[in-house]
């Protein structure tokens, strides 16, 4: 009897053991998920060829400091920001979105002050034109992409399933200097004329880089877009992708992109 009691307490005492050992780990994640790096995958085709559909990457949460959104559930008792510095214009940041509460992933392209606007498909910030030099085409297939089985939106429609889907590639580069590829699908798309827009303090305009198939600040959170973000919802900076699955599921491993292993975000 003695040693039955024994053996139960052992049995008691290495479940406690476990649930213990489960339940630091999951703090450390937590903690480690809240103040340093959180992981995203891309869910949609907003911000090609920058990033892809199934890109996964580790999005830097020290870059501009913490909010409430910092944490899981919005659950950080933190009021504005704390330990905050400010987004550079160019910077891919993921964001909470608004009114949804959706993390969404977008380049910064209006700082607080600035006036922002489309004309005839080219950005235009503070009264001046950003160029764009031609870049080439970005071809990819005509195919269902990610979980969501999404087809691409192509320049060259119609196209068969399998075929090569085709986009007008430029390279902008930005007043700041930063250069990154924009992708353009339709001529006087519903989104390449706009009003000029006035970025209000305290906030950030953001843009796709896929610019004929992104919900941005270009359209109010009501229809689809974003509005201008309050740098309260500001979650990180986009640096690098680990890796990128271009199947249904990140564990399709041999769907897996060689090419996109620890490649930087421009």
């Amino acid at each position: 009897m003695a040693d039955m009691a024994k053996s139960e307490a052992r049995k008691d005492g290495g479940i406690w053991e476990t649930i213990k050992t489960i339940f630091w780990a999951l703090v450390i994640a937590g903690v480690f998920r809240t103040l340093f790096f959180q992981p995203f995958w891309i869910p949609s085709g907003s911000m090609k060829d920058t990033l892809l559909i199934g890109d996964f990457l580790f999005v830097n949460k020290m870059a501009y400091g913490y909010s409430r959104v910092s944490c899981p559930f919005s659950m950080c008792p933190i009021s504005g920001r704390i330990l905050g510095s400010e987004p550079e214009r160019g910077d891919v940041v993921v964001f909470r979105h608004p009114t949804r509460g959706d993390d969404f992933i977008k380049r910064v392209i209006g700082l607080p002050g600035d006036r922002i606007q489309i004309r005839n498909g080219v950005l235009w910030i503070n009264g001046q034109e950003v160029p764009q030099q031609p870049a080439g085409t970005f071809t990819e297939p005509y195919e269902p992409q990610g979980p969501q089985q999404t087809l691409p939106k192509c320049r060259n429609e119609p196209v068969p399933e399998g075929g090569a889907c085709e986009k007008d590639r430029y390279t902008e580069t930005l007043p700041n200097g930063v250069a990154h590829d924009v992708l353009n699908i339709f001529d006087n798309g519903p989104g390449d004329n706009t009003a000029e827009f006035t970025v209000p303090e305290g906030n950030y305009f953001f843009l796709g880089d896929n610019r004929d198939n992104s919900g941005d600040s270009r359209w109010p959170a009501a229809v689809g877009g974003v509005g201008m973000v309050p740098a309260e919802y500001l979650i990180g900076r986009a640096d690098r992708i680990v890796f990128s699955s271009a199947g249904k599921s990140l564990l399709y491993f041999w769907t897996w992109r060689a090419d996109r292993f620890f490649k930087a975000v421009d």
